[in-house]
């Protein structure tokens, strides 16, 4: 008998995307599985996103959209999981009939059960990647035990549980036999892990050992909290050929208020020291933050200080959100919003005019320079790439016009050239 299809929509974090990879390996006995639309599927799944108000109302429009295709008979089941579906599922059961079944962010063995997927193999299998084939996504640990006051992961996906060190090893080990070579580590805050389960900050430990594997090209660091950021993580990323020069960490704001009333934890006083000791210590590393703009407080002051402060630091890679009161959350409960949105996106839009000035700066300055790159796909007349500083979907990327280099392969590295910049984007000639 043909197997049926079963599309996997995933919206929201890379941590979402890691969960849709972890059931399609598991449903992969019984069905065809594939990411993304796809005219031909029997049966879709929906990995929902909850966090800010912008990510519900695509997630809702996302299952309205594939509920209205139920209902017309062109797909026979639908189910939806995730934070979305976590968060609501009463009143998603109650608005939304077409759904066959909502699950939550812990349910994949619920999943298995009701697409009769029962019987599957516990580690040994390499995951089936959304991704290309060359970079996945490797999550470290669930939940968040900071509990910032705008906040609502903590209640979604509860405290924070790392992986031993030992899954996580064997995890990347079978993805690199099986040829993908850059890894990036991600958590809702990679700075605590291992602190629940060894009782120390173990990032460290877990770096070193990913960094003995063979295999393994480019390691890279996502989500980094400020507060007890650890050290030693620095000493290997400067001895390390494999490790990154680039730390993403969500630093939110810098006016102290703001900060305390965010419940963040730490200081500018203290920002600013440990954005000094990460430059000291990797004169070239590249910082990737975001910020929130219209916390409730912020006035105009504590925005021209943020301001200030993206002037003077120059970040990397920055993204900016705007407070949303999500339900639960200390703010929403405690605190009055009463910046109106407009205001709240002239403040988003003004801190992202000065960052693409500072970027358009950056890129231009590295005219001339050297990169050893990574290719990602094609799209258009160019080979589009990534340096060792740029993260897959966010950053920069490096443009290779592929009458320039026609022999250039999707996932293999090479040295190339700056010639030209823009804001976001580099481009470049192979060294032959």
């Amino acid at each position: 008998m043909d197997k049926k299809t079963i599309s996997i929509i995933t919206l929201g974090c890379s941590k979402n995307t890691v969960d849709s990879e972890d059931l399609a390996t598991r449903l992969h006995s019984r069905y065809n599985v594939v990411y993304g639309e796809h005219g031909n599927a029997d049966i879709v799944v929906i990995n929902t996103c909850g966090f800010i108000l912008d990510a519900k109302q695509e997630s809702i429009d996302t299952i309205l959209q594939y509920a209205r295709m139920k209902q017309e008979g062109e797909i026979e089941h639908l189910f939806v999981f995730g934070c979305l579906s976590q968060r609501y599922k009463k009143d998603l059961e109650k608005e939304i009939p077409e759904v066959d079944e909502f699950f939550g962010v812990d349910s994949l063995q619920d999943i298995l059960n009701k697409l009769d997927c029962q019987t599957f193999t516990e580690g040994g299998i390499a995951r089936s990647l959304s991704t290309p084939k060359h970079y996945a996504y490797i999550k470290v640990s669930e939940g968040c035990n900071r509990m910032c006051a705008f906040c609502a992961i903590p209640y979604i996906r509860g405290r924070y549980i790392s992986r031993p060190i030992e899954d996580i090893v064997n995890e990347v080990k079978l993805l690199a036999e099986n040829g993908t070579t850059e890894f990036n580590l991600i958590a809702q805050d990679l700075s605590y892990y291992g602190k629940d389960i060894y009782n120390e900050y173990a990032l460290p430990r877990l770096v070193e050992q990913l960094d003995n594997i063979d295999k393994v090209r480019w390691i890279r660091l996502h989500y980094t909290y400020p507060n007890n950021f650890p050290l030693e993580t620095l000493a290997l990323m400067k001895r390390s050929k494999k490790i990154c020069h680039y730390l993403d960490i969500p630093l939110q704001h810098i006016n102290d208020r703001v900060l305390s009333k965010m419940k963040r934890g730490h200081t500018k006083q203290e920002t600013m020291e440990l954005l000094k000791r990460f430059h000291e210590e990797i004169p070239d590393i590249a910082l990737r933050t975001s910020l929130l703009v219209g916390f409730p407080g912020e006035t105009d002051l504590a925005f021209d200080e943020l301001v200030e402060f993206v002037k003077e630091i120059k970040f990397d890679r920055l993204g900016v959100f705007t407070y949303s009161a999500e339900e639960g959350t200390y703010s929403a409960e405690h605190f009055a919003d009463r910046i109106s949105q407009k205001k709240k996106d002239e403040r988003a839009a003004k801190i992202m005019a000065i960052q693409q000035k500072i970027s358009l700066q950056q890129n231009v300055a590295k005219i001339g320079r050297t990169f050893n790159i990574v290719i990602d796909r094609t799209e258009g007349e160019y080979f589009v790439g990534r340096t060792m500083q740029d993260s897959p979907e966010v950053d920069n990327e490096v443009l290779i016009k592929q009458s320039t280099a026609p022999k250039l392969k999707i996932g293999h590295y090479y040295d190339v050239k700056i010639i030209d910049a823009e804001e976001f984007d580099l481009y470049a000639e192979p060294i032959h």
